[in-house]
């Protein structure tokens, strides 16, 4: 008997409620290419939340770039964040087809990628299975694990994972190994998203990995502050004498076409026991924020940004 006569699979519909939703995210999108994948990716991620929490899991919606509009339009991504695990990847596959693309940008920070088939009609969906790593863009659906491995496994972590925090410490070290957390993009792939005009000035691939990486990420404070986003840029640079020295900068930009940052807008670096040691305060005609710290490899820090009673951390360790 072949291993795939006896792969257990689960096969059930797409609600409604879940269709307008993706449908809506899907017409948001510039190009009928892009508001394919999202759509797709959309109900991909609905799928696997509805049949985890049929099987008793507690998912962090929000928490996921893949509710993220703004990270919705930059990356193929269908992640889904499940309550003291991390994050699962989604990935969309259409009938008839051999291998699941994963794109480059959710081949890290994932404890799995779980294969959801999607119907022609949009009306029905099918899990395929699971697979813990991927090492490739095309992951052939016959290397597959079952779904009952796949809730072993999340049941397994649950019990023993005791590194969960660091799903949510972005480690700048890594970048110097070209390893990037989720969200945090090339300066190159969301630059005129973040910077109107053509000026910025980039270094090579191979004098980034020598001594300065750089990376951007678009935060969006969602609908209670008038779905204002910006972009937060870190750049990393190394002591050439002391590699264990590193020199940070911070900057906080508009997006959108805007010009200037909200006002009154607050960032705050607090050091690892949650004190401030820098902030700043936009002014009416501020087009961005700066600030300079330096560092030593070990040292955890976070950058707070407030705005209106709501505030985004990203936390990070050297």
């Amino acid at each position: 008997m072949s291993s795939t006569a006896t792969l257990y699979t689960f096969t059930g519909p797409i609600s409604t409620v879940d269709y307008r939703l993706a449908e809506k995210w899907s017409t948001q999108q510039a190009t009928p290419e892009k508001s394919q994948q999202v759509l797709l990716n959309s109900l991909s991620v609905f799928f696997v939340k509805f049949y985890l929490e049929c099987m008793g899991f507690e998912i962090d919606t929000y928490v996921s770039d893949s509710w993220n509009p703004v990270q919705q339009t930059l990356m193929d991504v269908a992640d889904l964040s499940i309550k003291n695990l991390g994050k699962l990847e989604c990935r969309p596959v259409l009938e008839n087809s051999q291998f699941v693309y994963v794109p480059p940008e959710v081949q890290s920070n994932r404890i799995g990628y779980v294969a959801v088939q999607i119907s022609e009609s949009f009306q029905s969906a099918k899990l395929l299975g699971f697979i813990k790593n991927v090492s490739g863009d095309n992951l052939p659906i016959n290397s597959l694990q079952p779904l009952e491995n796949l809730l072993e496994y999340l049941e397994s972590i649950e019990v023993t994972d005791a590194t969960l925090p660091s799903q949510n410490i972005v480690n700048l070290k890594r970048w110097f190994e070209n390893i990037f957390e989720s969200g945090w993009s090339s300066i190159e792939s969301i630059g005129s998203i973040i910077f109107p005009e053509p000026v910025w000035q980039f270094r090579s691939a191979e004098e980034e990995l020598k001594s300065s990486v750089q990376r951007a990420k678009l935060v969006d404070f969602g609908i209670e502050a008038n779905s204002v986003s910006l972009g937060i840029v870190v750049k990393v640079n190394r002591d050439e004498s002391n590699e264990n020295e590193f020199n940070i900068i911070v900057e906080l930009h508009p997006t959108n076409g805007q010009e200037y940052l909200p006002p009154m807008l607050n960032v705050m670096i607090l050091d690892s026991e949650e004190n401030p040691v820098l902030s700043a305060i936009a002014k009416n005609d501020n087009k961005k924020i700066e600030l300079e710290f330096g560092a030593s490899v070990g040292d955890a820090f976070s950058i707070k940004i407030a705005m209106d009673n709501i505030s985004v951390i990203e936390n990070f360790i050297v």
